[in-house]
């Protein structure tokens, strides 16, 4: 298999996780202002619903082509998806960092 057909699937999972926690996030910011505050135990409920699902969804984009690939027998190929996957990942997560950093 071509390189750039495991480089470009890698990226692309990186991109919408990042995505998707960034969209997390504003709703976490936001969500006093939205909702108001939150009264008994329905606020916890409602947080801890939304950190499982997100684990589910970033899991999924994370580790969900590596494993099908794996299992129809493409395994280098799932390693190294996975391997860029989580590279990617990284490198957004240390932008993230250097933006904060400049930007306070």
């Amino acid at each position: 298999m071509p390189q750039n057909k495991i480089i470009v699937p890698a990226l692309l999972n990186a991109v919408l996780a990042a995505a998707y926690i960034s969209l997390i996030a504003f709703l976490m910011i936001n969500a006093e202002v939205w909702f108001g505050p939150a009264k008994g135990p329905l606020g916890f409920t409602a947080f801890l619903l939304t950190f499982v699902v997100s684990a589910a969804i970033v899991g999924t984009l994370v580790f969900g082509r590596p494993a099908m690939w794996y299992l129809n027998g493409l395994k280098k190929e799932a390693i190294y998806l996975l391997i860029y996957t989580i590279g990617f990942l990284l490198l957004i997560t240390l932008i993230v960092f250097l933006i904060i950093v400049l930007a306070y």
